[in-house]
């Protein structure tokens, strides 16, 4: 095995075969910073992690290590050979490579004020840092928790300061004291408790609140855990109790448990008493709604029959304003044939006057035909035909008179009859005419009448609606009584 001092000895020997068999990391350099041995624990150690350590430093090689320069450990070597050589007393470090920490305690070696070489101490900086970082937990535990450690039997070994002022004891007045002077005198032989260490024995975790007692009989309430910690074997060393004073919540709880116990009983029934009232409120208004909607329908019916009828005296309004207006044709009419019948009236009283002249000249045609004698037989049969035709002319003149009489006394009263027929038609009409817009102003109401049912309906529907939602709510809120009777009933425990 190669001497860093350059000789072999027997002591050397002893010391390099003490080396390879310790626990420790150890690595040695000689003067030139050129490693020269390492031990298999820090051979073991670096080996564990050589494929991170390549990954920052591509030249590092384990199996190559001893016989290389220490620069294979540092990225700005020339940095750390100036501090190394400047070394004069025992230098301790920390490096980071990748993932990895180690904790690095570099000693320099001489013989005879010469500088010989470097014994190099490797450790694995995790649990270092881990142990600090319990350590720090392990504190900010201390500092807001309350916290006591128990042998396996309940004898007390340690306690905090939160602790000891939760119980109002000094250290000195219960260490070395058991467990059973925080209980309820009444509770210390039970089974209860007995099973309770038992359990803490068998490294089983126990939780929960816990009424206990401190000085002076005071009752206390902690929120804790009785945590076994086990030794290097397994076996429950010690046990730690971890608590919170929660005395001023539990009396809160029963307070506000004695507040409900009150209180709640009015305000179930005040609630029942709303629930019951919006159900009522809401069959009530469930009815309304129906009967506003059957209102509304029948006031729809109702506006579409006096549309109808409207439609109806319109067109009524039209038929009697066109029989106006044949009467009045009518009489125009009549009017006229009463006119010709006067004309013909005048030609009729000719046609007599005509007649009788023929009569006449007949008569004289008569006389001069028996003047003339047996010469004048032809003329006077001529005469009397011709005085036949006079008088059958008179007798139809006669006849058309009497007839022209008659039309003219019809058409007065025809005249008449369309002067009653044209004002009661006028009276019709007026009527008519009334009853249509007064019709139409129903229409209208009616239609105002239905629309506003129809809101009146959309309204009740909503109002249905509200309390429907009303009555929901007060269900949930009877539920949300309910749920806090419970949790503070739970509390209160």
């Amino acid at each position: 095995m190669f001497n860093v001092f350059g000789k072999k000895d027997q002591t050397s020997t002893a010391r390099f075969a003490a080396m390879d068999v310790v626990q420790a990391n150890i690595m040695i350099a000689d003067e030139n910073l050129r490693i020269v041995y390492i031990n298999p624990s820090v051979e073991a150690l670096l080996r564990d992690a050589e494929s991170d350590l390549k990954k920052e430093l591509p030249r590092f090689n384990v199996a190559t290590l001893v016989g290389s320069s220490i620069d294979v450990f540092h990225k700005n070597p020339e940095h750390q050979q100036r501090m190394l050589r400047a070394l004069d007393r025992r230098h301790r470090a920390t490096i980071k490579v990748g993932a990895h920490q180690f904790d690095l305690v570099v000693s320099p070696l001489t013989d005879k004020g010469r500088r010989i070489g470097y014994a190099v101490e490797w450790a694995n900086a995790r649990d270092r840092l881990l142990n600090l970082d319990y350590a720090a937990q392990i504190a900010a535990f201390h500092r807001s928790q309350a916290i006591i450690e128990f042998a396996t039997d309940g004898t007390i070994l340690s306690a905090n300061d939160n602790f000891l002022k939760a119980v109002g004891y000094d250290l000195s007045e219960i260490q070395g004291r058991n467990h059973s002077l925080f209980m309820d005198p009444g509770q210390i032989h039970s089974d209860e408790y007995r099973r309770f260490w038992e359990q803490l024995r068998q490294g089983r975790y126990q939780s929960g609140q816990f009424q206990r007692v401190g000085k002076n009989g005071k009752v206390i309430w902690l929120e804790c855990s009785y945590n076994p910690i086990l030794d290097g074997k397994g076996q429950v060393a010690k046990v730690v109790k971890i608590a919170t004073d929660i005395t001023a919540q539990i009396d809160l709880f029963r307070n506000l448990k004695l507040l409900i116990d009150r209180n709640f009983g009015e305000i179930d029934q005040s609630v029942d008493q709303s629930s019951h009232e919006a159900r009522s409120a809401s069959m009530a208004a469930d009815q309304t709604s129906g009967n506003v909607q059957m209102v509304a329908a029948s006031a729809e019916e109702l506006a579409a029959s006096i549309a109808e009828i409207a439609q109806s005296m319109s067109k009524s309004r039209v038929a009697a304003d066109t029989v106006h207006r044949q009467a009045t044709d009518a009489e125009a009419c009549t009017e006229k044939l009463t006119a010709t019948a006067q004309a013909m009236t005048g030609i009729v009283g000719l046609i007599q006057n005509i007649a009788s002249q023929i009569n006449l000249l007949a008569l004289n045609a008569t006389i001069e035909a028996a003047r003339a004698g047996e010469a004048g037989k032809g003329f006077a049969v001529v005469a009397s035909e011709v005085k036949s035709l006079a008088n059958q002319a008179a007798k139809a003149t006669e006849k058309i008179a009497a007839e022209i009489d008659g039309i003219q006394s019809t058409s007065g009263d025809v005249v008449q009859a369309l002067d009653a027929i044209r004002g009661g038609i006028m009276t019709v009409r007026d009527y008519v005419a009334t009853t249509a817009a007064a019709i139409e102003e129903q229409s209208s109401v009616t239609q105002s009448m239905s629309g506003n049912m129809q809101a009146a309906s959309n309204a009740v529907q909503s109002v249905t609606t509200s309390i429907t939602e009303i009555s929901a709510a007060v269900g949930q809120v009877a539920q949300a009584v309910s749920r806090t009777k419970e949790a503070a009933a739970v509390l209160a425990r």
